[in-house]
């Protein structure tokens, strides 16, 4: 008995002992994730504390933690609203156009920039699809402008030579829906396409030269090697972005939205903006926000769940 109690203290000492080596030896490891934890804490985690507004008729002169408390009353005001309905459905209608159709645009830019052999050409592809992503959304909604714009828009010129009158694109509720959803594809696409790239990376090559010699054609080539080879990566991304659902983003909806389109691009971040930030309706924006932020994490679980039943799973 004495001589396992023994050993169990010695196995114990050696892990230790293992423990504190390797943590000696990761220390550059750990200094290099320093300032990411340090961001982190700083601007993401910390300020949840603020969350407590929601529940509180928060004024400045009594701070966060002197205003008082109101319960639910925030969340009642909010919901008995019909505008909140209409942002809600807004928010929903953008965020799942633009992830059916956007989502799977990366993966075929990725598989086909896989496919080129010319590397000359590959490369110039590749940085003209990257470019846009680096632009700010001042500049895309610039570019939209000088394309859609009614009066000096390059499509309504030629257009207007042909029928005489110009198309409202920027002023019609479905049109505005597809350039709003078109031009943040564009501006994503690329970039999005280099973690389905780093992913194609990692299929052994020798796959695709069984398939070959088995007689199989490029396309069955993708369906049955390519595309599950970068199956577990495209469903991490899809539970990430299925999670940003209720997130449509500020810049994008409001550089290109008028008064005109309101009614399909008002949505939960411009009425953040609105009511909180120009109205000073701390309290009633911040309960809108932390009901965006937990649909995204019900969302997010949920996804998660049913990627579980695949073997898929994010965690």
């Amino acid at each position: 008995m004495a001589a396992h109690r023994a050993e169990a203290v010695t196995a114990r000492g050696a892990s230790a002992h293992g423990r504190a080596r390797l943590l000696r030896r990761n220390i550059p490891l750990y200094v290099m994730f320093l300032p990411g934890i340090v961001f982190l804490l700083l601007f993401k985690y910390i300020p949840m504390g603020g969350l407590v507004i929601a529940f509180k008729e928060y004024n400045m002169y009594d701070g966060i933690l002197g205003s008082p408390w109101v319960g639910m009353d925030n969340f009642n005001m909010l919901f008995n609203q019909m505008q909140t309905v209409t942002i809600i459905k807004n928010t929903l209608m953008l965020s799942v156009l633009s992830l059916v159709i956007g989502f799977p645009v990366p993966i075929a830019l990725a598989i086909m920039l896989n496919e080129v052999r010319k590397a000359w050409f590959k490369k110039s592809v590749q940085t003209l699809l990257y470019l846009p992503h680096f632009f700010s959304w001042v500049i895309v909604s610039g570019i939209v402008l000088e394309i859609f714009s009614l009066e000096s828009g390059v499509i309504n010129h030629w257009i207007t030579r042909l029928t005489g009158e110009p198309f409202p694109f920027l002023y019609e509720p479905g049109s505005w829906v597809a350039i709003f959803i078109g031009s943040g594809i564009w501006k994503e696409m690329g970039f999005s396409a280099i973690i389905y790239l780093a992913a194609l990376t990692t299929i052994d090559p020798h796959q695709y030269e069984s398939a070959s010699l088995d007689g199989a054609t490029k396309w069955q080539q993708i369906r049955y090697i390519t595309i599950p080879g970068i199956m577990p990566t495209i469903v991490l991304l899809l539970i990430l972005s299925v999670g940003k659902v209720m997130d449509v983003g500020f810049d994008p909806v409001f550089m290109l939205q008028n008064e005109v389109v309101s009614n399909v691009s008002n949505v939960i971040s411009t009425y953040i903006y609105t009511f909180g930030l120009q109205r000073a309706q701390f309290s009633l924006t911040t309960a809108m926000g932390l009901f965006e932020n937990l649909v995204g994490l019900i969302l997010v679980l949920t996804a998660n769940q049913i990627a579980r039943k695949f073997n898929q799973e994010l965690w």
